[in-house]
Parts: structure tokens; sequence; C-alpha cells
């Protein structure tokens, strides 16, 4: 028959704690300027390194952010160049001399007869102020 062990009811002596009442009103804390001293430096200390983690935070955080302005700008400077490129080459169809004949045309315009046709001078372009004149120009009506 297997040995078996009975447990104790009895496991010691309860622990009981009393209250108790101290007064300490008449004690008087002593500063110790040691002490004071130390916690100056550790608090000095502790305000370097934090501002160190902060310049170094803020930094990081502002390289970031110029990184995505200089992409976001350069994605609108490339659909500007297109853009332009579009705008270019609408221009260029436009003033296409084929296109504005045709149109002319469709419009009931002729073409200019000799003697209708004025050139104008070179010199004009160059920004100097130039002296309104008159000049005869006829007038011939399409009708």
């Amino acid at each position: 028959m297997p040995a078996v062990r009975r447990q104790s009811f009895w496991v010691g002596t309860p622990e009981i704690y009393f209250s108790k009442q101290i007064d300490n009103s008449r004690l008087v804390k002593v500063e110790d300027p040691r002490r004071g001293r130390e916690m100056r430096q550790f608090s000095i200390a502790l305000s370097c390194l934090f501002l160190l983690v902060m310049t170094y935070a803020w930094q990081h955080f502002k390289a970031i952010e110029y990184g995505y302005k200089i992409e976001s700008m350069k994605i609108e400077s490339d659909s500007m160049t297109e853009m332009n490129r579009a705008l270019r080459l609408e221009d260029a169809s436009l003033r296409d001399p084929e296109r504005i004949d045709v149109m002319a045309r469709k419009l009931g315009l002729q073409s200019p007869q000799a003697g209708q046709v004025m050139s104008l001078d070179a010199s004009s372009d160059s920004g100097a102020p130039v002296m309104a004149s008159i000049s005869p120009i006829s007038v011939i009506s399409a009708r």
C-alpha cells in the first residue's frame, strides 16, 4: 500500500500587524548642500540632453518634410513641362498656314491681291519710340 503523507493543519504563527502612530511634526529637515548641487547638475545635464535630442528630432523631421516638398515640386514641374509641351504643340497647330487658309476659304475670304499687303519695317521692333504716321490703305470689299 502506498504511503500517503498527511498535510499538517498548523502552518505557523499568524502575522499580526499593529498600527503605530508616529509624530514627525517636531522633525526639521536639514538641507544637504551637496545633494542640492548634485540635483542641479543632474537637471542641467538632463536639460542639455533633452535639447540635443529635440534638436536632432526637429532637424530630422524638417529634412523629411523638405523631401516631401521637393518631391511634390518635382511632380508639379514635370506636369508644367508636359502642359507647356502640349500648349506649344497646340500653338503650332493653330498657326499652321494651311489650316488658316482652309478656314479663311470656308469664311469666304480671298487671297490678297498685289498692293494690299504692307510689310512693316524691322527697325520699328528695336523698342525705341516711333512717331505715329498716317499711310494710305485701300480697302476692297469682297461683295
